[in-house]
């Protein structure tokens, strides 16, 4: 199972409205090989529900239970 690492949001992604992002990793940081999922404030403006859906999908990490991710990196 993925542990879960809490951070905060980067300098460019909040320059970008970004006010979620998830990043399986099979290590403790993000790396050029890893692919970082985010969610904007437009998108939650856009519509809520679906925003809100998607970020709880994201959250839920346990489909990767039995691959290399080792890390859930979630910025907020």
């Amino acid at each position: 199972m993925p542990k879960k690492i809490y951070l905060t949001l980067l300098k460019e992604q909040k320059e970008r409205g970004v006010y979620f992002s998830s990043t399986l990793s099979p290590y403790r940081f993000e790396s050029s090989d890893t692919t970082r999922h985010e969610i904007t404030n437009k998108e939650y403006q856009e519509d809520y529900n679906k925003a809100e859906e998607k970020e709880s999908r994201l959250k839920d990490d346990s489909f990767f239970n039995s691959s290399h991710f080792k890390f859930n990196i979630i910025r907020t």
